[in-house]
């Protein structure tokens, strides 16, 4: 059954795959403390929405030059691969449901880990730059002019 229909005009850019390992502790005073170790593989893609450039992002300057103003780089989404992900240990757990409510959060800390490692690797500057790459070169041999790429 179909839930919902989007129109997409996102670019994606560049790709980063990953492989974390996190552990999540939550101590008590009497019992054991509960542990899980869990190794988290998944992807972060960044794109562009191009949906949003409107008429006056390009400007030209002269005959023979143009100005493009893209839409700043934005994370397109943020996968955990639950084929390459692992729940290594848990321990400490004394009822079922403790075990489950544990997977079920090391695997939202994983995405939120995934997405965290991606920006201070500069997911968004690469994204940036790989813009330019693609639209500039593609642009002057459209439009036959000197074409400059900007961000807003």
């Amino acid at each position: 059954m179909i839930e919902k229909i989007s129109n997409m005009g996102k670019l994606e850019l560049v790709k980063y795959s990953m492989k974390d390992v996190l552990e999540k502790k939550e101590l008590r005073m009497i019992l054991p403390d509960k542990r899980i170790l869990f190794v988290a593989a998944g992807e972060v893609t960044g794109c562009i929405d191009l949906t949003k450039i409107k008429k006056e992002d390009i400007i030209s300057s002269n005959d023979d030059s143009v100005t493009v103003f893209l839409p700043a780089p934005e994370i397109c989404y943020t996968k955990l691969d639950h084929q390459r992900s692992k729940v290594y240990d848990v321990s400490g757990v004394i009822f079922p449901s403790d075990s489950k409510d544990m997977v079920e959060g090391i695997y939202k800390l994983a995405e939120q880990k995934l997405l965290e490692n991606a920006k201070q690797q500069n997911i968004l500057g690469k994204t940036q730059e790989n813009a330019k790459l693609i639209f500039q070169p593609m642009l002057e041999n459209i439009s036959g002019k000197k074409v400059t790429v900007k961000f807003r």
